[in-house]
């Protein structure tokens, strides 16, 4: 209700279905550790990491100061605090920081760097583990004749994943679109 009420840009909020969604992931591939690109106010990296095993580990990027304040709010109030990391600042910086294996990483951050996103993250998830990003429908427009840097970038992306040889995927039709990705 806070993010609705709070943010002009509060359409960026993971729903009620993709968190059980992305909780489902977590659960069923049985991630212990995660990477999540693109925090906003935190709902998405709760409902992963109501998910975690007890020794899981969430780590999740937000670029905006002011997205990371609510997110770290939620977080110390949930019964989950110690299993997430959130990082404040560009998504790469951190991604380098990061050895692997990763279980899961969702992608939900700017539009523009998801070719590079998942190029930095592909060598780094585990024998079993997944890709998920978030809003490859980009409402339908996807399929249209539509420009804009956001449609252009997914269109990229999607393009780039659909010819990428050393992975297997499906674009899921859940919200706006979800690609789940795994190595071949």
């Amino acid at each position: 209700m806070e993010t609705r009420a709070s943010f002009a840009d509060a359409e960026m909020l993971v729903g009620t279905v993709e968190g059980r969604f992305l909780e489902l992931l977590v659960y069923l591939s049985r991630a212990r550790r995660v990477l999540e690109l693109g925090t906003f106010t935190g709902y998405s990296a709760l409902a992963m990491a109501s998910a975690l095993p007890a020794d899981g580990r969430l780590v999740t990027c937000e670029v905006d100061e002011g997205h990371a304040a609510v997110a770290r709010r939620h977080f110390e109030a949930s019964p989950f605090a110690d299993k997430i990391d959130l990082r404040v600042g560009p998504a790469r910086e951190t991604i380098a920081t990061l050895s692997g294996p990763l279980d899961l990483v969702f992608v939900d951050a700017d539009k523009e760097s998801y070719v590079d996103y998942y190029e930095a993250v592909l060598p780094r998830l585990s024998e079993q583990g997944l890709i998920a990003a978030d809003n490859t429908l980009w409402n339908g427009e996807v399929l249209g004749d539509g420009d804009g840097e956001s449609l252009t970038a997914i269109r990229r992306f999607n393009d780039h994943v659909r010819e990428d040889r050393r992975v297997v995927c499906v674009l899921l039709t859940i919200r706006d679109g979800v690609t789940l990705i795994r190595k071949a």
